[in-house]
C-alpha cells in the first residue's frame, strides 16, 4: 500500500469513527423497512400455498441480480476500506459504517427466500385434463427447478470470482465490482419485463404482493439516496441499481392496482345486478305463495 493510499484510508477511518446519528437512524430504518417490505410477499405465497402469478424469469433475474449486487458492494474498494476500519474504530462506528452492506444483504436474503418459496409452493397439476386453457401456458415445474439451479450456480461463480479478485488480483477489483454492479443493474432492468408480461397475461396479480410493491417503490429511491451519500459517486454501480428498480417496479405496481380496481368494480356491478334481479323476482314469488 502506498503512503497516499494509507493516508486516504486513515482519513476515512477517522471520518467513520464519528458517525452521524441522523444518518445512522435513517440507515437502521431502511434495513428494517427492507425486511418489512418483503414480509407481505412471503406471507402471501405461504397463505395461498401457491406461487402462481410469479414469473420464473422474474424470480431468477431478481435472485441473480441480488447476488451480483451483494458481491458488488462487498468488493468495492470503498466498502473494503470501511470493513478494514473496524479494526481501528469502536463497535458502534463499525456497525454504522457497515449498514450500507447490511441493507443490500438483507434485501438479497429476502429475495432469495422468495425464490425458495416460489419453488416450494410452485403449483403442480397432476392430471392434464385438470389444466384449463390459461394454466396450460403457465411455467412448468422443470422451469422452477432450473431457476434454483442457475441461482446457485451464479452464487458460486460470484463467490469464487470475488475471492480471486480481492486476494489474487486486487489491482482489478474495482473493475470486477463495477462489472457486477452493471450486471446487477442490467438484470434488475430486465427482471420486471417477464413479470409485467406474466401479470398482463393473467390479468391479475396472483401471488404477487401489491403491499410489497407499495412499500418498495418509493423505498427504492430512498435506498438509492442513502447508498449514494454513503459511497459517493464512486459507488454509482451500487446505488444506480435501485433507481432502475424503483422506476420499473412502479410500472408493475400501477398495472396491478388497475387490475384490482377493475376486478372490484366488476364484482360490485355483478352484486348490484344480482340484487336488482332478486328485488324484481321477490314480489312475484310472494304473490305465487299467496295464491
Amino acid at each position: 500500500m502506498t503512503a497516499r493510499a494509507w493516508l486516504a484510508n486513515h482519513d476515512r477511518c477517522r471520518e467513520l469513527a464519528s458517525p452521524d446519528i441522523f444518518n445512522f437512524v435513517i440507515s437502521v430504518f431502511l434495513v428494517i423497512g427492507i425486511l418489512v417490505s418483503y414480509l407481505p410477499q412471503h406471507f402471501k405465497i405461504i397463505a395461498r400455498r401457491s406461487s402462481r402469478g410469479l414469473s420464473p424469469m422474474f424470480v431468477l433475474l431478481g435472485t441473480v441480480s441480488g447476488t451480483a449486487s451483494i458481491a458488488n458492494i462487498l468488493t468495492l474498494p470503498e466498502s473494503t476500506t470501511d470493513m478494514a476500519c473496524c479494526k481501528e474504530i469502536g463497535r458502534f462506528p463499525c456497525a454504522a459504517a457497515l449498514l450500507g452492506i447490511a441493507q443490500i444483504g438483507v434485501q438479497w436474503s429476502c429475495f432469495f427466500f422468495i425464490m425458495l418459496l416460489f419453488l416450494i409452493f410452485f403449483p403442480r397439476n397432476p392430471k392434464p385434463d385438470q389444466v384449463d386453457e390459461q394454466d396450460a401456458n403457465l411455467p412448468t415445474w422443470k422451469e422452477a427447478v432450473l431457476v434454483l439451479a442457475v441461482s446457485l450456480a451464479f452464487f458460486t461463480v460470484a463467490l469464487l470470482g470475488s475471492i480471486i479478485f480481492v486476494y489474487a488480483v486486487p489491482s482489478h477489483v474495482r473493475s470486477w465490482a463495477n462489472f457486477l454492479g452493471l450486471l446487477a443493474t442490467g438484470l434488475a432492468a430486465i427482471q420486471y419485463v417477464p413479470q409485467i408480461m406474466m401479470t398482463w397475461k393473467l390479468q391479475e396479480t396472483g401471488s404477487l404482493s401489491v403491499p410489497m410493491m407499495c412499500i418498495q417503490t418509493p423505498g427504492s429511491f430512498v435506498f438509492a439516496a442513502s447508498l449514494a451519500v454513503r459511497l459517493g459517486p464512486g459507488g454509482w454501480s451500487a446505488w444506480g441499481l435501485f433507481i432502475f428498480t424503483g422506476c420499473l417496479q412502479g410500472c408493475l405496481l400501477a398495472m396491478s392496482l388497475w387490475f384490482i380496481w377493475r376486478d372490484r368494480k366488476a364484482a360490485k356491478a355483478a352484486d348490484e345486478h344480482g340484487a336488482s334481479r332478486s328485488d324484481e323476482q321477490t314480489p312475484l314469488l310472494h304473490n305465487d305463495t299467496i295464491d
